[in-house]
């Protein structure tokens, strides 16, 4: 029997991440297509370009044994339904039977950072343990939970919600989601941009970040990273707010799960030993004395492959029992 591959698919806002991986976890061609920003024709899309890069590698579709695919919101798994996804304008929409019907390949689907999870479990940092918490910083905070192997989507898909987890009850800033005071609206890479202008604005010091924002009109994350190598004293309280209230959620977090390992991975985890020593500080802190012996705090290892990873590995373990 001629080796099969897995499909890994990524639905990202601004493109979709396609992967043919191995049985073994290894990529054997990667590319990715714009996603159509309607929502109508994402499937079709997916399609042709299967279709599109089999011809080009000059392999039939048998060679395909299946699709695993990630996209952002709750999702309903054993139905393969998207429960929600607000910029594609998709209410409980049936991604799976569309997948299928489109590509002719049995397709599983799951939410996005829950796939990002499993890619870091079975070929980046997780490193083989089965108790995992994953917290993605980017533009927003997504978390993927992983109880012994299996990813945790509780009743109805919201399962490793931990983004929302609130770490500031009373006046915190408002969230996408509704609620106000979510780690989200901290420690993402919006989150930190928001503290650093709130504080410049009522800091009398002219410091490095000060200067920056003078330049440049605005400043990022790694702005805000930066300077503290630079010793900016500003710099220095917001990263120590936002690692204190991260360390704080992910230690209620595995004062719950009591995870092997805790993977933070996103833009904002590229800022290294400067953002990691802190956050293992603060959970050393507040983290039940069992669960903090326990765990290992590390930066995710595969980047943007994690979730066409997880993809494959979701469609070998769902779909080829």
């Amino acid at each position: 029997m001629n080796e099969q591959w897995l499909v890994g698919v990524d639905l990202g806002g601004t493109t979709i991440k396609m992967a043919f991986i191995n049985f073994y976890g290894e990529i054997v061609e990667k590319w990715e297509i714009p996603t159509d920003k309607t929502g109508k024709n994402i499937t079709t899309d997916i399609a042709k370009a299967i279709d599109t890069k089999l011809e080009l590698l000059g392999f039939p579709k048998s060679k395909l044994s299946g699709i695993g695919m990630g996209a952002p919101g709750p999702v309903n798994l054993d139905e393969g339904l998207i429960y929600e996804t607000v910029n594609l304008g998709w209410k409980n929409y049936p991604l799976r039977d569309h997948l299928e019907m489109e590509t002719g390949l049995p397709a599983v689907i799951d939410n996005d950072a829950n796939l990002a999870a499993l890619g870091e479990m079975w070929k980046g940092a997780g490193d083989g343990s089965k108790d995992i918490i994953c917290v993605t910083l980017g533009t927003g905070v997504g978390g993927g939970l992983i109880s012994n192997g299996e990813v945790i989507h509780g009743v109805n898909g919201a399962g490793g919600e931990i983004g929302h987890i609130t770490v500031v009850p009373d006046g915190g800033a408002p969230c996408n989601c509704g609620k106000t005071g979510c780690i989200e609206t901290i420690a993402s890479a919006t989150g930190i941009v928001r503290i650093a202008k709130e504080r410049l604005k009522g800091s009398e010091q002219k410091t490095y970040l000060h200067t920056i924002l003078e330049e440049k009109g605005e400043i990022t994350s790694k702005d805000v990273f930066e300077a503290v190598h630079k010793g900016d004293e500003v710099a220095e309280g917001i990263i120590e707010f936002v690692t204190a209230n991260l360390g704080l959620m992910l230690a209620n977090v595995a004062n719950g799960l009591n995870p092997e390992r805790i993977v933070i991975g996103g833009g904002v985890s590229k800022a290294g030993d400067i953002l990691i020593s802190r956050v293992e500080k603060y959970f050393k802190q507040f983290a039940f004395p069992r669960v903090r012996d326990a765990a290992t705090i590390t930066t995710a290892t595969l980047g943007n492959d994690a979730g066409v990873i997880g993809g494959a590995w979701l469609a070998k373990t769902k779909l080829n029992k």
